[in-house]
């Protein structure tokens, strides 16, 4: 049923209900629009059909149409992401070392000669690397 009570248009339709999560109430199809003679304009997001008294017209807000949207976007990216990582982790092999282990002296070697500057005078632990010979500019 669709309108106000004092111009409403009401129709007997025969749908499926299923059991996802989502950011809809229902969707309507062309065999819903046929029945109701209705005249969906997705730009400007209304539904226009006839009543018996003058047109019915059911709108939308563009803001509640982009969260539902939004909603929809992040139940879909949850469930794509749920069904593919342990795809991903079990074939993937480990893209960086573990940090916390040592490694041997030849791994890191400065290409030029340096040496190290304190860099706060009251806290010794702090200090850089620098390169001994410096340009002039």
């Amino acid at each position: 049923m669709f309108g106000s009570q004092a111009n409403f248009h009401s129709e007997v339709l025969t749908f499926e209900v299923v059991d996802f999560p989502g950011s809809y109430h229902a969707i309507l199809g062309r065999p819903c629009y046929t029945r109701f003679m209705a005249i969906p304009n997705y730009t400007y997001l209304k539904l226009k059909m006839p009543g018996p008294n003058d047109i019915i017209t059911v709108s939308s807000a563009f803001s509640h149409t982009f969260t539902c949207d939004r909603e929809h976007y992040m139940l879909a990216t949850v469930v794509v992401n749920s069904s593919e990582l342990p795809w991903l982790w079990e074939s993937s092999a480990p893209a960086a070392s573990d940090c916390n282990q040592p490694t041997s002296s030849s791994a890191f070697r400065p290409l030029k000669e340096t040496k190290m500057v304190g860099i706060d005078p009251t806290n010794p632990t702090k200090t850089v690397w620098i390169e001994t010979q410096l340009s002039a500019k």
